[in-house]
């Protein structure tokens, strides 16, 4: 039963993933589906808000959903903790957003956010998230962490030429993702081939 119940949730997050990278081209009209993401990871609009911040209170919203999704469809090594510590490295723009993924769980391991000030710290989390805000040292503190069984993950244009194992980009006000697996092999990690189909873009 256990089993079966770990299909039916794999299957309903791949689902949802289809979904968010299937929506219509423009914020004004995919915050009709938010309804989605609401139904599915807890997560809500405040009623109001600044409409010059609607945007960017979306676009960080279904960034979140990608982040649980792409833990989700990630396998590390049997001797890694067993709690995924999500870690935010740089400039917060999530804000609460990424708070809503805090103890929710893949399978059995619950997810604990994280936000690191000091990357000496890095090598602790099971997935980093790197905001545009450390583009300019991404690339050295990635190559210190290869031998971790890390998710690396960021929205910054070159990221995956600096070895981030997975990067989105807004493209014609929609996000799509890319996905190193090179990275990935280097830090003993499993990329799900059904997150790999989703992708715009695999980098063997």
């Amino acid at each position: 039963m256990q089993e079966r119940n770990g299909a039916f949730g794999e299957n309903m997050n791949l689902h949802t993933l289809h979904r968010l990278t299937k929506w219509p081209d423009g914020f004004v009209t995919r915050s009709i589906c938010t309804g989605l993401l609401a139904f599915w990871l807890g997560y809500g609009l405040p009623a109001t808000y600044a409409p010059a911040k609607a945007d960017s209170i979306l676009e960080y919203q279904v960034k979140a959903a990608f982040i649980y999704n792409f833990i989700a469809f990630t396998q590390w090594p049997e001797n890694t903790n067993q709690a995924i510590h999500l870690c935010l490295y740089g400039e917060d723009l999530f804000g609460k957003e990424i708070d809503k993924l805090q103890n929710k769980s893949v399978g059995t391991r619950p997810i604990k956010v994280m936000r690191v000030h000091n990357s000496n710290r890095l090598s602790q989390c099971q997935a980093i998230f790197f905001s545009k805000s450390v583009n300019n040292t991404m690339a050295d503190i990635i190559s210190g962490l290869e031998s971790y069984p890390i998710l690396t993950i960021a929205d910054t244009p070159d990221a995956i030429s600096q070895g981030t194992t997975i990067n989105m980009n807004l493209v014609n006000e929609k996000i799509v993702f890319e996905i190193n697996l090179r990275s990935a092999r280097k830090s003993g990690l499993d990329i799900s081939s059904k997150l790999l189909q989703l992708a715009t873009k695999v980098h063997q």
